[in-house]
């Protein structure tokens, strides 16, 4: 279906049109067609949390969907209310990563270090040449995971900024598939967050792998989620 997108103040500046025609799929939600757009334009995720949208200059919540030829909007914070902290940059996506321009978004006056991981794809393993991988994912419980290592990360140690972006589908050779990046007054911090947030997202993010080869593909083993990872309550018996 195709809709008209509106965007408004700062969204219309990243997005560099205030509107436009979008091809979208007939039973996307308003949150499906914000997540196209930042695919497109990475800076878009940080106003998630603070942007709302509407249908037909109608407020709308996240889940309403729109039919062929209706006018959505996204909408900043109007003016005169207060200016938000940062939002996390916490997201799985099909697209391309940007990593430039994401640790580019997480850069302050106060910062004096952004550190900086980025899982690519290699072109050999096993003993064999990698032709291309596929990653899968449980998306749900994975961006409630990856949003707990965030948190976790705020919590032991001195940074500002954060991203946390993961890659679904198919990935040729050098591309990359996970983004981890900090910023930090100092670049210890910021070093230790990056490393713990990778680590952690390797052993208990529900993410999956399927390697290809000339001769056939398989999944990767991966690790075996650690048992810190479960909750008591979950794997407590009555």
């Amino acid at each position: 279906m195709v809709l008209r997108v509106l965007f408004f103040g700062q969204l219309r500046e990243i997005v560099g049109v205030a509107e436009e025609a979008c091809l979208a799929p007939d039973e996307a939600k308003l949150e499906d067609l914000f997540a196209i757009y930042a695919d497109r334009f990475p800076r878009l995720a940080e106003f998630r949390a603070s942007v709302a949208a509407s249908i037909n200059q109608e407020y709308a919540p996240w889940n309403a969907r729109p039919r062929a030829g209706d006018e959505v909007a996204f909408l900043p914070p109007v003016s005169g209310g207060s200016s938000k902290p940062f939002e996390d940059i916490v997201r799985i996506v099909r697209a391309t990563i940007c990593t430039e321009q994401i640790a580019a978004s997480l850069k302050a006056g106060e910062d004096g270090a952004v550190a900086v991981f980025e899982g690519i794809v290699r072109n050999h393993s096993r003993g064999k040449s990698t032709l291309y991988l596929e990653y899968e994912a449980y998306e749900p419980m994975a961006l409630m995971k990856m949003h707990e290592i965030g948190d976790q990360m705020r919590k032991s140690f001195a940074i500002d900024r954060l991203a946390m972006v993961h890659r679904l589908g198919r990935l040729e050779i050098g591309e990359t598939s996970v983004l981890v990046a900090v910023s930090s007054a100092h670049r210890a911090a910021a070093f230790d967050a990056c490393r713990y947030g990778i680590d952690t997202l390797k052993r208990t993010v529900p993410i999956w792998k399927k390697e290809y080869f000339s001769d056939g593909a398989v999944w990767s083993e991966g690790e075996k989620i650690p048992a810190e990872a479960f909750s008591p309550r979950r794997t407590s018996t009555p």
